[in-house]
């Protein structure tokens, strides 16, 4: 294709993210790239025009129609890490390259992560309770984090993530990923094979891997049995991972210490299901990706991608490129 020109046109579809407008993204979008035209497509009329004009489109989903009026596309910065809901093959037959949204989570995820652990090391959900009754008792913390084991499953950039800011606990870390041959950040790193070699030493067991054939149901009665009865499991990663009534018997049976679920099968949990009814569950929400920074940490890689694309006329090398 011929080189791109001065100005890039750039249409930002309307899709919010964890509940943040995209108007907030193409602002910031307008301020680091003053020399290209961006435009915020905030109704349906509006998008057929901005999509047929803009050779970057920016948002969450692009059916196969709209990809068929958007002549001129070159580049479609998916808002999401996966981009499977998106027409690929399509895309790919016009050469039109795929960025996602990789990396972006890793901070405010790995901060929410180590908010739970230390609520379960200091007992902090105890003293908010007695709090709530104006009791002034003291408790027992649980545990200290130095000394302990950390294993994270699946090491992307929110696994890595993880790791860094447990990096200042003194822990022993424990990675495991598929390619265990990779370098890892952990102290140590296994393959799936050999996760139930790597629970029996595990206090603190965070998941942060996709959700896959392979990791479907991946902490079962056997995972939950393996793991030391002090210990805690972390959940951020997708509700399925964990097999939810082997969690509720082991919480019943004291199995485990305690759990943390961002994430839960089914979702949203039912106000009747179990895992309600246990102290030591802390749930939220599946809110752990929020940010407000998430716009600014998408506009880094737009921005570096377009400001490339300018100087090259080409959309091959690509930050977060995924197809």
């Amino acid at each position: 294709m011929s080189t791109e020109p001065t100005a890039t046109d750039i249409a930002v579809l309307d899709h919010d993210a964890h509940g943040i407008p995209a108007a907030d993204y193409a602002e910031i979008l307008r301020d680091r790239l003053p020399d290209h035209t961006v435009r915020l497509a905030r109704t349906a009329e509006e998008r057929r025009r901005y999509l047929a004009e803009a050779t970057v489109v920016a948002g969450k989903w692009l059916s196969a129609d709209e990809l068929d009026a958007a002549e001129n596309l070159r580049l479609f910065a998916c808002n999401s890490a996966g981009v499977d809901h998106l027409p690929l093959e399509a895309l790919a037959d016009r050469g039109i390259a795929v960025t996602n949204a990789s990396g972006v989570h890793g901070p405010n995820i790995a901060e929410h992560v180590l908010g739970w652990v230390l609520t379960f090391a200091r007992r902090l959900d105890e003293g908010m309770r007695r709090q709530e009754r104006r009791e002034w008792r003291r408790f027992k913390s649980f545990t200290e984090l130095a000394g302990s084991t950390v294993t994270v499953v699946g090491l992307g950039s929110i696994g890595e993530a993880v790791v860094e800011r447990f990096g200042g606990f003194d822990v022993e870390t424990i990675g495991v990923r598929h390619t265990p041959e990779k370098d890892s950040p952990t102290d140590e790193v296994v393959g799936y094979d050999d996760l139930q070699e790597a629970l029996v030493r595990t206090d603190v067991l965070v998941i942060s891997c996709p959700l896959t054939e392979t990791t479907e149901g991946l902490i079962g009665e056997a995972e939950l049995d393996a793991l030391p009865t002090d210990a805690i499991v972390v959940n951020v990663a997708r509700g399925g991972v964990i097999d939810t009534p082997a969690l509720v018997s082991a919480l019943r049976s004291n199995v485990i210490h305690g759990a943390a679920l961002d994430v839960t099968d089914p979702e949203p949990l039912p106000s009747d299901h179990d895992l309600w009814g246990f102290e030591n569950v802390l749930l939220t929400p599946h809110v752990s990706g929020h940010t407000p920074k998430y716009w600014e940490r998408r506009a880094d890689i737009l921005v570096e991608n377009v400001e490339r694309a300018a100087e090259t006329g080409e959309y091959d090398d690509l930050r977060n490129r995924v197809a």
